[in-house]
């Protein structure tokens, strides 16, 4: 699942992929079944309105194939523009949000 993922940022985004920072926040709040989409948007929002990208907790070791900017470990301040936050649910699904700031 996650190679598919890292493919398909690298395909639809190309050599912008490498400007991004991503991150995973389940690490740090848990599954919380149909709460977690909510809660990722609140890291997303938060993101937006404070400049601070949540960072992707317990990242010991690069993964050779995912040569993406993960944000490991450490919360990192930076302007942001613009924030995608995809929910992959049981049973297919899924929604993906896209939020901007104004």
């Amino acid at each position: 699942m996650i190679k598919l993922s890292v493919q398909q940022l690298l395909t639809f985004l190309g050599a912008q992929a490498d400007k991004l920072m991503i991150s995973s926040t389940k690490s740090m709040h848990g599954h919380l079944i149909g709460g977690a989409g909510a809660v990722e948007l609140l890291a997303c929002i938060m993101a937006l309105r404070d400049g601070v990208i949540a960072p992707t907790i317990g990242y010991e070791k690069p993964d050779a194939e995912c040569a993406l900017d993960v944000v490991p470990n450490v919360a990192r301040e930076a302007k942001v523009k613009a924030v995608l936050s995809n929910a992959f649910a049981f049973g297919g699904l899924n929604a993906v949000l896209a939020l901007r700031s104004v």
